[in-house]
């Protein structure tokens, strides 16, 4: 999934929880479906630069797309 919005990659990584399985809380991804430390069950990237060549890497033109909200003209 790629996701686009203010301040969203320090806020999906607070979701997501912590990468050592044993220090992410309760109520994230990981404190709350990760088993193992080297069995991720979710990734998140950590800078814009991460995020363009992990893009890159996993998603072809053909896999994203822009939409407006439709709130965004009242915005």
């Amino acid at each position: 999934m790629i996701w686009e919005g203010d301040d969203v990659i320090s806020l999906s990584r607070l979701m997501i929880g912590k990468t050592k399985v044993i220090e992410a809380a309760p109520g994230t991804i990981r404190g709350d479906y990760a088993s193992h430390t080297n069995f991720n069950v979710v990734h998140g990237s950590d800078s814009p630069e991460s995020a363009e060549r992990e893009i890159a890497n996993l998603f072809s033109e053909v896999d994203s797309f822009c939409y407006e909200r439709a709130l965004e003209p009242w915005i």
